[in-house]
């Protein structure tokens, strides 16, 4: 294996890394920023608070892309696979 298929290697790893981490990190940011914006109306600063609907709104993220999310999977590694020569 030369330096260049390494480092293309690599950089495929991190991209489909990102592109399945996206979405659910997304939600995070929104649910987060809305329940800090209702913090700051209510005046309530219970640290709690902020974690369990992102949390939650995580899991659902996951849930719902699972699908998705092992189609993406099972390309890579497909492709991952079929580029190993056969030297039997």
């Amino acid at each position: 294996m030369s330096v260049d298929q390494a480092v293309e290697l690599g950089r495929a790893a991190i991209m489909m890394t990102l592109l399945l981490g996206l979405p659910v990190m997304l939600i995070a940011i929104v649910v987060g920023l809305a329940v800090s914006i209702l913090q700051a109306m209510t005046q309530i600063q219970d640290q709690t608070l902020s974690f369990v609907p992102k949390i939650i709104a995580m899991i659902l993220t996951i849930l719902y892309l699972l699908p998705w999310t092992m189609e993406r999977m099972i390309e890579y590694s497909t492709e991952l696979i079929s580029g190993i020569p056969m030297n039997l």
